[in-house]
């Protein structure tokens, strides 16, 4: 498990390896959701502020989070992703 980011209380995460589609996971307090990077489908649970904030960082970073999985299937460290302000 590699953090990637940090905002506000939400941990974004990346695991090594990891299993198609590309998606990262996301754990604020007690919710624990995984959200596909293409499509912004979430599995799991989130609070519905905490999602807000999720999907607005998603829309900021899509190709950084694309290129962090590439990274992660080629065996390279994961870039650090700036935190939603």
């Amino acid at each position: 498990m590699s953090e990637i980011s940090r905002f506000y209380g939400i941990i974004i995460t990346m695991y090594f390896p990891d299993h198609n589609p590309p998606h990262f996971h996301v754990r604020y307090n007690e919710f624990r959701a995984l959200i596909d990077i293409s499509t912004g489908k979430m599995t799991g649970s989130m609070s519905r502020r905490a999602l807000e904030l999720v999907y607005k960082w998603l829309d900021l970073h899509k190709d950084e989070l694309r290129e962090n999985w590439r990274r992660m299937e080629n065996g390279e460290p994961l870039n650090t992703i700036k935190p939603l302000e």
